[in-house]
């Protein structure tokens, strides 16, 4: 496997950024899987998520530091979104919730809004695009291609858009565009086109079509080998947004097959020692495709997905950086991450050394013990808690 910051993976750079992955509070309960992900299993029909925001910090000797948010998550009063919003929510009966708006979150780890530079968001979804007015007019607010074009002007003024007016009136639009070299560092990132959003390295917004229109991902280097003159490799965080729904569309996969023995096992809580135990590979065969160990449980499918063809795209790439130890790679609803990461205000720059990479790659498995006939023991599974009140069938 080649270093990432090898020419042909990652451009090299001594520059970071610092990320700390915010949980917004926010939560969907009662989401059918089958609209964002196929075949059907029984026994994971349902879905609750929670939804992920990140915090980025990029610092200069001769400036102040500038912060980013990655999302928003969801607003506190979402039935102020725009109405074909809040309609396709009530007739699909999910169940959103909100406690604290992601400035609030901020502000409780002593991080003023005033401070943020830009809010960039993966994709227009209501989950995704928050509330940025509660930020001040010098906040920026950057999108992904397309935008402009398909989405502008939001509601009032076109009632029919699934954006607000108030999203971006006031403050700079910045919009994408990986084809426009004049304006932008668009370099190769691995597999991706990426945008070397402060010309230095340290933060590249990628290219990750499918699920929306104009959809975007984040990679982070959170570590660097020159910097530090260590010999670890570089080490990032890649906030994939909507990429991907579940980690079973991203695993296994032929960079990451299904691995003989399952360390730690999905089934039991985390070891405060760090003494896991184990459970074999082999029993989840019947969830995979063919009984492929090397094949994705998922492919992405249903509706909400803009082009399912070019999301499994953008999933192919990011399986080729999911195969990196040194890449952990954050989808913004992944609930199996719950029990693992430190949440804002601490950082994830130190994920390497914590051994988050691989406590995290196969967690998401618990969610299948009803498939493979095993018991969860004081661990939570997705479906447990996801079944929306009404009870209702997928």
């Amino acid at each position: 496997m080649s270093a990432l910051n090898s020419s042909t993976d990652i451009p090299p750079s001594p520059n970071t950024v610092s990320v700390s992955i915010i949980n917004t509070t926010s939560e969907l309960k009662g989401v059918p899987a089958a609209e964002f992900f196929g075949p059907t299993i029984a026994g994971h029909q349902w879905m609750a998520v929670p939804v992920f925001s990140f915090l980025i910090q990029h610092p200069s000797p001769n400036a102040p530091t500038q912060n980013l948010l990655f999302d928003l998550g969801i607003r506190k009063d979402w039935k102020n979104l725009s109405p074909v919003v809040v309609d396709a929510i009530n007739a699909i009966k999910w169940v959103p919730g909100t406690r604290k708006s992601v400035s609030e979150v901020l502000q409780d780890g002593r991080v003023d809004a005033s401070s943020i530079d830009a809010v960039i968001c993966s994709h227009y979804h209501f989950d995704h695009i928050g509330d940025p007015s509660l930020f001040g007019t010098k906040t920026a607010l950057v999108v992904g291609p397309g935008f402009r074009e398909n989405l502008v002007p939001g509601y009032p003024s076109n009632p029919n858009s699934p954006i607000l007016e108030s999203d971006y009136t006031g403050r700079e639009l910045i919009e994408l565009d990986f084809e426009d070299h004049s304006r932008w560092k668009v370099v190769a990132v691995g597999p991706f086109r990426g945008i070397d959003y402060f010309r230095d390295g340290s933060l590249y917004l990628l290219d990750s079509p499918g699920h929306a229109i104009g959809h975007i991902s984040a990679l982070a280097r959170v570590t660097s080998t020159t910097k530090s003159s260590g010999t670890d490799p570089d080490s990032f965080v890649l906030m994939a947004g909507d990429a991907f729904h579940y980690a079973g569309e991203l695993r296994p996969s032929p960079h990451v097959p299904l691995p003989a023995t399952i360390t730690p096992n999905p089934f039991e809580p985390l070891s405060p020692t760090g003494q896991h135990s184990t459970c074999p590979g082999n029993i989840f065969q019947s969830v995979l495709p063919g009984k492929d160990c090397c094949a994705a449980i998922y492919k992405p499918c249903g509706a909400w997905h803009h082009d399912s063809a070019e999301a499994e795209r953008s999933i192919q790439n990011l399986q080729q950086l999911d195969a990196e130890p040194q890449v952990l790679i954050i989808a913004a609803h992944d609930e199996s991450i719950l029990d693992i990461v430190d949440f804002f205000p601490a950082k994830l720059d130190g994920f390497a050394e914590r051994g988050w990479v691989s406590l995290t790659k196969w967690r998401f498995l618990k969610d299948f013990a009803q498939v493979v006939g095993r018991e969860c023991q004081g661990v939570r599974r997705n479906d447990d808690w996801a079944r929306p009140p009404s009870g209702r069938d997928v």
